[in-house]
């Protein structure tokens, strides 16, 4: 992939340099709170060589997300093809993050996803990107609505990869957003 570039940030492959960092946010209680598992090291570098090798192979995926001032990987955003869920056709793409606490609320995620959501509409030319999140996982379904997604309760579904251990987890909220309604909010932010 080609790197992006925000107002703050690079949108990136993983580099080795990212490990520690990719592991910390795989691990962490706070920001694994809505996932039934935490990755030890062995399993967050080979998670992260997978998704260095969808970003190589595709030209887009979960890249890391830099600050560009200091060079400072905080963690992920980016689209993924949801071909994990049974009941979503397998074209179906959803942009997802995930970063490091000491950065949360500073607009970083918004800020990439907005990237990424242009990528997804212009040059990948899709007509709708979606996302999904635990349904009590409120931090991850503000940022859909200041994205501009809509919830779409038909929609809603019981992830497949969730044990039934962990009951508060399998009920996943979904939201949506199509390139005409992703079209209209650009031309109102003029």
């Amino acid at each position: 992939m080609k790197p992006m570039r925000t107002e703050r940030l690079i949108l990136r492959n993983w580099e080795d340099r990212d490990r520690e960092l990719f592991h910390r946010i795989n691990s962490d209680e706070q920001v694994m709170e809505f996932f039934p598992f935490r990755r030890d090291r062995a399993e967050t570098d080979a998670k992260m060589d997978e998704f260095r090798g969808w970003i190589a192979e595709d030209g887009f995926g979960f890249a890391a997300a830099e600050i560009a001032a200091t060079g400072e990987c905080i963690g992920f955003v980016g689209l993924l093809e949801t071909d994990h869920v049974p009941s979503m056709p397998s074209d179906t793409i959803e942009i997802g993050w995930r970063l490091a606490p000491e950065f949360w609320g500073k607009g970083y995620v918004t800020e990439a996803a907005d990237a990424w959501l242009a990528y997804g509409f212009e040059t990948l030319d899709r007509d709708e990107i979606v996302s999904f999140a635990v349904a009590d996982n409120h931090r991850s379904t503000a940022v859909m609505k200041r994205l501009g997604m809509s919830p779409d309760p038909a929609r809603d579904f019981d992830h497949p990869d969730i044990p039934d251990s962990h009951p508060a987890l399998k009920r996943h909220v979904f939201y949506r957003l199509a390139r005409e309604d992703w079209q209209a909010r650009k031309r109102a932010a003029r």
